[in-house]
């Protein structure tokens, strides 16, 4: 089965998005995940453009200057360019000049003003060039898919004859169909290989028209040896191929397309989270693989289907991609299997058909009146209902914080086994506050792997949506919740996550119990 290369290009092509400027300490964190991800190449970033920029790549180089994935960075067709890259990328142990020239008739008559000739010797010098500093070197011939393909042909004969050892096809500005594109990947893979079996071909698919992943898997499928790809997909305009998309489907069908890569899948969400924090650029809840709802079911159908058998409605392992497992969200959709399943965790483990039958009815008719049903509610009502299991889960009663930049503080009212528990403290910012109040309340230290608030509603009464990652004794919880009061519903997240810790370890003899009462 054919090894199919991937080259990221996150800390170049995914850093020209608008506001997603990453600072050289940044650009380190996110080249070591990738590292750990197991890419083969790390484009980091593009050194002729600042002084910064240069200094980015280079400390980059030499953070890999043992081994690693190999590191390159972006240079236009010009000697000043390709010196750039050399004294940036040459402190690596594996580097690579990487030189980009168009070759539409768009480009060479509007943006070069140069006939085919004149820019065909320009790329074959700029090879010629790099090639004395290094032997690697890619070569890509930017706008392909709306350029003349007898004359992009010649323009790949003629750059593998000067030594490229990488030719990129790049769909720029997202215009190929997978079809169209396959068959010119096809096409050229057949003509390279006879040139020379050594060559690499690579391929870099823009999202303008959100084929981007489709495009990729249509040049895999037809011969690509490497795929150009961003963590979330981020990057110019409508950003670029998703690392995840293209990886996991590759990973999943690799029947079809006869290919694997050496992506360490579990290291996927990690890095999805990641970059998303640091970049500030926020992942979409429904986006393939890597969004909050990627493996969360609602629907009554959906859930029972996946408690008989998870194949039934996922086709990818959540453990995979290192997401903890699949969520049940409560809702009036939510069929009577979910609320069994849901209410056996909580200790109700026994319930009669009628018993269940009358729990539903119950639970509808709360369920109608919300759009989601956290654990301490519904232990709530089965409590009232069915009888008291002797778990006791956290629900917020009130909280107070204030914001300022001394001492931001924040006081909680939580209620718990039939009382109020009050507690105060401060702390980095008024969430930081409110989180150690509800740590002090509860007892349980697990450590916030992430936190992630989004707007999903606008207008007079916008909701928004808090999401977290706790990490507790080795194990990862997530929990959300929402409400029109953003910080009520970061509150009231980080309780869920830490009910389910209570619900999963209710059997345990080390039970929580609150620091202090009131």
């Amino acid at each position: 089965m054919r090894n199919v290369k991937v080259f990221d290009t996150t800390l170049r092509d995914g850093e020209q998005i608008p506001g997603a400027r990453l600072n050289l300490s940044e650009k380190l964190v996110v080249a070591n995940q990738l590292a750990l991800l197991g890419v083969d190449y790390i484009e980091a970033g593009f050194s002729s453009s600042s002084l910064g920029d240069f200094n980015s790549v280079k400390a980059v180089a030499e953070n890999f200057s043992t081994g690693g994935p190999v590191i390159t960075a972006l240079a236009r067709a010009v000697k000043s360019d390709i010196d750039a890259v050399y004294n940036s990328v040459k402190f690596a142990a594996n580097p690579m000049i990487h030189i980009v020239l168009g070759s539409s008739g768009v480009h060479l008559a509007k943006k070069f003003k140069k006939s085919e000739e004149q820019v065909l010797s320009m790329a074959v010098d700029s090879v010629k060039y790099a090639k004395k500093y290094m032997n690697e070197v890619q070569y890509s011939t930017e706008d392909a898919t709306r350029s003349d393909f007898e004359y992009l042909w010649k323009t790949i004969e003629a750059v593998i004859g000067a030594g490229a050892t990488v030719v990129n096809v790049p769909d720029t500005v997202g215009y190929a169909d997978p079809g169209e594109f396959g068959e010119l990947i096809r096409k050229i893979n057949y003509r390279m290989k006879n040139v020379n079996p050594e060559s690499i071909l690579s391929v870099h698919c823009h999202n303008d028209l959100g084929m981007a992943t489709a495009n990729t898997l249509a040049a895999v499928k037809n011969g690509a040896d490497k795929i150009e790809c961003t963590i979330n997909g981020i990057g110019e305009r409508a950003g670029n191929a998703a690392l995840e998309e293209v990886v996991m489907a590759i990973a999943s069908r690799s029947g079809y397309y006869q290919a694997e890569t050496k992506i360490n899948t579990k290291e996927i969400k990690k890095a999805s989270q990641l970059v998303s924090r640091l970049t500030g650029m926020d992942i979409q809840a429904n986006k393939a693989i890597v969004g909050d709802n990627a493996f969360a079911h609602s629907s009554g159908i959906h859930q029972d289907g996946l408690l008989k058998s998870r194949d039934v409605y996922e086709i990818i392992n959540p453990a995979d991609i290192g997401v903890s497992g699949m969520e049940l969200i409560l809702t009036a959709r939510s069929g009577k299997h979910a609320l069994n399943h849901t209410l056996i965790d909580m200790g109700y483990n026994n319930l009669s058909d009628a018993e269940l039958t009358k729990m539903q009815k119950k639970f509808l008719a709360f369920a109608d009146e919300r759009k989601e049903i956290y654990l301490h509610e519904l232990y709530e009502l089965a409590a009232v209902e069915m009888g008291d299991t002797g778990i006791r889960l956290y629900s917020l009663e009130d909280l107070q914080v204030v914001s300022n930049s001394s001492m931001p503080s924040a006081t909680v009212k939580i209620k718990y086994d039939g009382k109020m528990i009050w507690e105060s403290a401060t702390g980095d910012g008024p969430i930081d506050a409110m989180y150690s109040a509800i740590a002090k309340v509860t007892g349980i230290n697990a450590v916030l792997d992430e936190y992630r608030i989004n707007s999903i509603t606008s207008g007079k009464d916008a909701s928004g949506r808090a999401r977290i990652t706790m990490n507790y004794m080795g194990e990862i919880f997530n929990a959300r919740a929402t409400d029109t009061d953003i910080i009520k519903a970061s509150a009231v997240a980080y309780l869920n996550c830490i009910n389910n810790i209570i619900l999963k370890l209710e059997k345990h003899p080390s039970a929580v119990f609150p620091k202090s009462e009131i």
